[in-house]
């Protein structure tokens, strides 16, 4: 692992996310530093949402478009981030609470698309974070950006 102040690795970081399928929509992290993080994410034929939204014509809701910005740019940056002011060990204590998301779509995700979502750091200050968000389909087109917050809280 990391030392204290250098921060966790791509790979030790994505490990360390909370959320677990059939909820992350975090395949692998691409780039990650104090400023931004890139994320991908595939959006598998069998996802449990597409039963039901909509039955012969499956699209992905907005709502997981926007859980997969966010488990990109507040909760993967937020460990990184965090994994710099405190001991490595300690980062999985935390859990990130979305506090404040706008967001808007300009296009659709249907089953078996990749999308890549590309986080910039606007603050991290008492352990919140607030990025900007995008979302870039794997033909280039843009899915979806948001301006989100989140923050860290202790379990314990």
């Amino acid at each position: 692992m990391a030392a204290e102040g250098i921060g966790m690795t791509r790979a030790e970081v994505l490990a360390t996310v909370p959320q677990q399928r059939p909820f992350r929509f975090l395949d692998e992290l691409l780039e990650l530093d104090k400023d931004h993080a890139v994320g991908r994410y595939t959006f598998r034929l069998d996802e449990f949402f597409y039963a039901g939204h909509f039955p012969g014509n499956p699209i992905t809701p907005g709502v997981i478009l926007l859980e997969a910005l966010c488990q990109t740019g507040v909760v993967a940056l937020g460990i990184y981030l965090l994994s710099l002011e405190i001991p490595v060990e300690e980062v999985a204590l935390y859990n990130t609470l979305l506090t404040d998301a706008e967001v808007e779509f300009s296009s659709m995700v249907i089953p078996g698309e990749q999308v890549t979502i590309r986080a910039e750091k606007i603050f991290w200050r008492r352990r919140k974070l607030r990025s900007t968000v995008e979302m870039i389909h794997e033909d280039g087109r843009l899915i979806a950006t948001a301006i989100v917050s989140g923050m860290g809280v202790h379990r314990g």
